[in-house]
């Protein structure tokens, strides 16, 4: 008895240092959701007036084109950039990341495409090493705070590869995975292709069925030329398209470990609570035999 109690007692001070850890995991993830969500509210009007600028220039512009707005004649070899986080103890975060760009994989193979994958994620890197599957390029060290700077190399490197045509070591098509922030408590893996991109064009609010006439569109004149500005602001959108997936990714990973965290601290406090019921009825045990004992020693002595 006394040795199970002593086992019981180790088990409870391993599951109460678990415990701490994490707790602290919990409170620096929650600490670090707010200022993720931030620097994702403040990305927003940029990406709106950048796809905003770029709809109208292609919609009253039909004449301009740009290389990066067509469709490759040959797209059988494709870029997958999957985004993950550098860090565990986020819950199925990871793993989620991974199952949608298998599933993408297939799809692509089911459609006679070789993809050719970019990493953005300690986590995703290594579960590519630990299976030897090949891979291009790696971006890892800054998931929970991406940079700019980061999302502009990526970008760069991405839209470098589309440009060259498929013989020469291109792609005819660049998708990203990456997991899209719904709430603090939701967060969804999604597959997104930035190029060759797509512009929608859609109704302005009014008109029928709405509060009345809908506005005319927005007139832009662009300098010195819709094609030069055309030109310049492509590529500044996929950078920015990018740009506003790693802020999502950054505020998903940390709402996902803030998630976990809490979850495991939970279950260590309901285990310790467990452990400890034991542990009394261990010692109560003891403490009967050994009186049963006493009591038998007695009698025999008597």
């Amino acid at each position: 008895m006394a040795a199970q109690l002593r086992i019981i007692r180790q088990r409870i001070r391993s599951v109460t240092s678990t415990a701490k850890i994490t707790r602290a995991q919990e409170l620096i993830a929650t600490a670090r959701v707010p200022r993720a969500r931030d620097r994702l509210e403040a990305a927003r009007p940029y990406t709106k007036a950048i796809t905003e600028a770029v709809s109208a220039l292609v919609t009253h512009h039909p004449g301009v084109d740009h290389a990066l707005l067509n469709l490759r004649p040959d797209a059988s070899r494709v870029a997958v950039l999957l985004i993950a986080g550098d860090r565990g103890f986020c819950g199925g975060y990871n793993q989620a990341v991974i199952r949608r760009g298998e599933a993408l994989r297939r799809l692509l193979a089911d459609e006679g495409k070789d993809p050719v994958f970019y990493l953005a994620g300690r986590k995703v890197e290594e579960w590519f090493r630990f299976r030897s599957r090949p891979y291009v390029r790696a971006w890892t060290g800054n998931s929970a705070q991406p940079a700019y700077a980061d999302a502009a190399e990526i970008g760069r490197e991405l839209t470098g590869l589309f440009d060259r045509p498929t013989r020469e070591g291109g792609v005819g098509e660049v998708h990203v995975v990456y997991t899209s922030f719904v709430s603090m408590i939701a967060q969804r893996a999604t597959a997104h292709r930035i190029l060759p991109i797509e512009i929608e064009e859609r109704e302005a609010p009014g008109g029928e069925g709405g509060a009345g006439p809908a506005p005319p569109p927005p007139q832009y004149d662009f300098e010195p030329s819709p094609q030069a500005v055309l030109d310049r602001l492509i590529v500044q959108y996929v950078r920015d398209r990018v740009w506003h997936m790693l802020l999502e990714s950054s505020a998903s990973e940390h709402a996902a470990r803030r998630t976990a965290m809490m979850s495991a601290t939970d279950n260590a406090h309901e285990l310790i609570g467990r452990l400890t019921r034991e542990a009394n009825q261990a010692r109560q045990a003891a403490i009967t035999g050994e009186l049963t004992e006493i009591v038998n020693g007695a009698g025999a002595l008597g």
